[in-house]
């Protein structure tokens, strides 16, 4: 037999249950796998810790995801450098000059916070001590601002090609059972992906809707009103402020200083990913030059077939070099001070990381089949729902709920992606089998139950008051944390009822045609009666 049967359902159940009860994920995690590694080692606890530690090295030990591991742990090198330059205040400073009013203070603050897509953390701290001067001076409540933040904060690196986030979802959906039956590779599967994650779109329209339309309501309907008396938050309802981050003083930065790496890290990743594909197809015999490989493929297929994860592996190492070099010529930083800044911004990439590795381990102990050592679960669970004819209607929205709960209940997205998608992915492709869907209708199914669990991992992210970005948004902004929550949660809540409607007559009509119209009609009916009925 190539799977434990039900025994396999106990690590991911534990870990989600511990999620709720600890608010820890990398307990929860720790635990799950250590459950999954007891099973397998019939209960013995030392072959069961000595398993788990060959987990925890043989994730880093794979090409792939090694790579990965150092592009996550570069990328915040760079963010580290980008702080200690104090470039994007002086990109924040030249943008601020050009703002005239409320509307063009608010509309900068979310197209900056799209531009510094590469890191969440970033994001909400370096945007948000650019843009509260200039927002306090416009009149915009801070519970405002901090919405802005963190609606582009996860939202925004959940869809961008080059993040933190989008490596770690390509790599948990590689692992996943019956991702090989999709015919694409990660990265193709991300790109095509990008409109059936509907929160991340959604917010991003909601933040626009609010700030051309002036839509709001509920508590942040109050908030704008106390702001407009020159009152910017509600210390005495929701208490101190979270804390104000100290901007980087740097008078040599220039605004192209903020944009020169993240220009070079897009130019060098789109560059690689094709150019890895033709250095991997010189293989000495047919193919014996560089030339030949490009000649021998078109563009399209090279994309295609490219390792991604080899491509943004050197595209931050050359945008690392490139940036170094840059700031040192330019004189923003001294070489203690580079040195210093590239390893803060790793140091705070660490608690990503270890999240990152645990859940390679729980896919992997997972998904693998008990002959390769692990517990099967994925083709248990395949073969289970395949002969038990489960309605496949109903899997995203609940894929949604539950993703929603976890990320909500610890605070994170990552460790919910690794938690639910070796779950899901088994799950979407043995229902779609089972009820003999065509290849195109079984992409299309997988794309919406996958997208469910993004979103709802991506709302727990931005709704959860535990969450780091939530947190680092309140501080950014200078606004009391429990008002930010306040204020965001029915917005995010709000979005979240209309995706939810929408997966469900999506999957009905197999349409994402259908899932975006049932959206926007929800999204448009609840932003005329919400702002009437919630003053």
């Amino acid at each position: 037999m190539e799977h434990y049967g039900l025994w396999g359902i106990i690590p991911p159940v534990l870990t989600i249950l511990l999620a709720f009860v600890t608010k820890d994920v990398v307990v929860s995690l720790f635990l799950g796998i250590l459950s999954g590694a007891l099973i397998i080692g019939g209960g013995n606890p030392f072959i069961a810790l000595m398993k788990l530690a060959d987990l925890l090295a043989g994730s880093l030990a794979d090409g792939w995801n090694i790579r990965i591991f150092l592009f996550c742990a570069l990328l915040g090198g760079l963010v580290g450098m980008l702080t200690k330059t104090g470039a994007a205040g002086s990109f924040g400073r030249w943008a601020s000059s050009r703002l005239k009013n409320s509307r063009g203070s608010q509309f900068m603050t979310f197209v900056f916070g799209i531009i510094i897509f590469i890191d969440d953390y970033f994001n909400s701290l370096s945007v948000g001590t650019v843009m509260r001067p200039i927002t306090d001076k416009t009149k915009i409540p801070r519970a405002k601002l901090a919405y802005i933040l963190d609606s582009t904060a996860a939202p925004v690196c959940i869809i961008a090609p080059i993040s933190s986030w989008v490596v770690t979802v390509m790599s948990i959906v590689r692992d996943a059972q019956g991702f090989e039956k999709l015919g694409m590779t990660e990265f193709t599967f991300f790109i095509r992906s990008i409109p059936y994650n509907l929160y991340a779109l959604t917010t991003l329209l909601m933040v626009l809707c609010l700030i051309i339309f002036k839509r709001d309501f509920g508590p942040m309907k109050a908030s704008e009103e106390l702001a407009k008396t020159g009152i910017l938050y509600n210390e005495k309802k929701y208490g101190p402020v979270s804390g104000n981050v100290p901007e980087a003083s740097q008078s040599r930065a220039k605004p192209f200083d903020m944009l020169f790496p993240i220009i070079v890290l897009i130019v060098s990743a789109v560059s690689f990913f094709p150019v890895t594909t033709w250095i991997g197809a010189v293989d000495g015999e047919s193919i014996t030059s560089f030339r030949q490989a490009v000649t021998s493929m078109s563009l399209k297929e090279a994309f295609n077939n490219t390792d991604s994860s080899v491509a943004l592996c050197y595209s931050i190492i050359f945008t690392i070099a490139l940036t170094y070099i840059y700031y040192l010529l330019r004189r923003l930083m001294s070489l203690q001070e580079s040195g210093e800044a590239l390893r803060d911004g790793i140091k705070s990439m660490v608690p990503a990381l270890v999240i990152l590795t645990m859940a390679w381990s729980i896919g992997t102990i997972i998904k693998s089949p008990r002959t390769d050592g692990g517990l099967g679960l994925g083709i248990y669970l395949s073969t289970a729902v395949r002969e038990g004819g489960f309605p496949i209607v109903f899997l995203p929205g609940i894929l949604f709920i539950l993703s929603a709960l976890i990320a909500f209940s610890t605070g994170t997205s990552w460790g919910t992606f690794g938690i639910m998608i070796p779950l899901a992915m088994p799950i979407v492709t043995g229902i779609a089998e089972g009820n003999g869907l065509p290849q195109s209708a079984l992409v299309q199914a997988t794309m919406i139950s996958i997208a469910a669990v993004l979103s709802g991992a991506v709302w727990g992210d931005h709704a959860s008051p535990i969450s780091d970005t939530t947190i680092l948004s309140s501080t950014g902004a200078g606004c009391p944390h429990l008002e930010h929550v306040a204020t965001q949660l029915p917005y995010a809540s709000f979005v979240a009822v209309c995706v939810l409607f929408a997966f469900f007559v999506g999957s009905i009509f197999e349409s994402l045609l259908v899932c975006w119209i049932a959206d926007l009609a929800l999204f448009i009916t609840g932003l005329i009666v919400l702002p009437r009925v919630m003053k």
